[in-house]
């Protein structure tokens, strides 16, 4: 499938392109990773953020960066959004937003002591991963929570359950853990998490502990598996990676790593296309293209636009799935919305969401 890329509005001044080393052959490519780019959460999260400007007016605050990309986040604040760091920042009685990354409940307690007017844009699959933790704290399990310490995911998460959870990050711990003996044990897993590593970590854990119960669903969400599949898929033919995504989003970060451990010989993460550094063109001649589950795709039309400057105008995407997976907008957003009259629904097509933030 051969892809349009759009000429950038502005002129970039880059060196000479015959400057740079060509490949041997002399022939140079873009295989353009699908899916990639936003995921309904994230979609679900951004867009809650923009009516709720729309509907109450700014400002709007917004607990934590509601999803981990800069330019939304900047974009957003442009229009009226302030990000705080915790709810205590926020003025009694005024709006506040929770992020896609989920909150504890001693998050939510606090915010209504605070009288707050909350609207909860946690992304529904890791609500799906807290509900499982009450669940299982519940039933008497000992949880094993494979994840990143501090990511805000894994904090919300571990808050639902404090005295029942256990964080294992990667198989170095899963080999080392000790955990009291018991005989209900079960696993669960941050949502943004490399699948590979994840099954290295719990192989590990159930030669250790055979008990060891598997949740009852997948807790990776399906955009995390399907963009690390399409990388997968692109990145034996790439000479380089491009990952376009936050050094702070999880899933951009394992993109990069993904690529590495499958074929490319080499890979790099970026926020925006003017920090590609010209170096990485020498001897490529076919360059991958994604961008991790909270990035606009006008990011990545920017990124072709200007690899286009440097001969790697022809693009064909690889695409390994489709997604038509669309969340409702938060609870609390919609109730307001309704009893005003105005349109509920989120069902605006990717491409006009993502021209909003631009």
């Amino acid at each position: 499938m051969t892809v349009t890329v759009p000429v950038p509005a502005m002129p970039r001044r880059r060196k000479d392109p015959s400057e740079i080393r060509q490949p041997a052959n002399g022939e140079k490519s873009v295989l353009l990773a699908a899916p990639r780019g936003y995921c309904a959460g994230v979609d679900r999260a951004v867009i809650a953020v923009e009516r709720a400007l729309e509907h109450y007016g700014a400002p709007v605050y917004v607990r934590k960066e509601i999803v981990h990309n800069r330019h939304v986040v900047d974009t957003l604040s442009e229009r009226g959004a302030i990000f705080v760091e915790d709810t205590h920042e926020v003025p009694e009685g005024a709006r506040v937003v929770f992020s896609a990354h989920g909150v504890s409940p001693a998050v939510h307690e606090e915010a209504a002591q605070r009288s707050l007017d909350t609207i909860d844009a946690t992304c529904p699959l890791v609500t799906k991963v807290h509900r499982e933790a009450v669940r299982f704290a519940k039933q008497g399990y000992s949880i094993i929570l494979v994840g990143h310490d501090g990511h805000e995911e894994v904090e919300g998460t571990m808050g639902e359950a404090p005295e029942a959870i256990t964080l294992i990050q990667n198989p170095a711990e899963a080999r080392t853990v000790e955990l009291e003996d018991t005989e209900k044990l079960i696993w669960l897993s941050q949502t943004t998490l490399s699948v590979d590593e994840t099954m290295e970590t719990v192989d590990i854990l159930k030669e250790r502990f055979p008990h060891l119960e598997n949740p009852p669903s997948d807790d990776i969400c399906y955009a995390t598996q399907n963009r690390q599949v399409a990388v997968k898929k692109v990145a034996p033919g790439a000479d380089l990676v491009l990952v376009v995504g936050s050094s702070n989003s999880s899933n951009s970060v394992r993109l990069v790593e993904v690529a590495l451990e499958h074929g490319a010989k080499d890979a790099h993460r970026i926020d925006f296309a003017r920090e590609v550094d010209e170096e990485w063109f020498h001897g490529v001649s076919t360059i991958g293209v994604t961008s991790g589950a909270s990035v606009p795709d006008q990011l990545v039309h920017d990124l072709l636009a200007l690899l286009a400057d440097y001969g790697y105008g022809d693009v064909d995407e690889v695409r390994t799935a489709d997604e038509d997976v669309i969340f409702s907008l938060p609870r609390e957003l919609r109730k307001d919305l309704k009893a005003a009259g105005l349109e509920t629904s989120n069902k605006k097509n990717g491409a006009d969401r993502n021209h909003d933030l631009r």
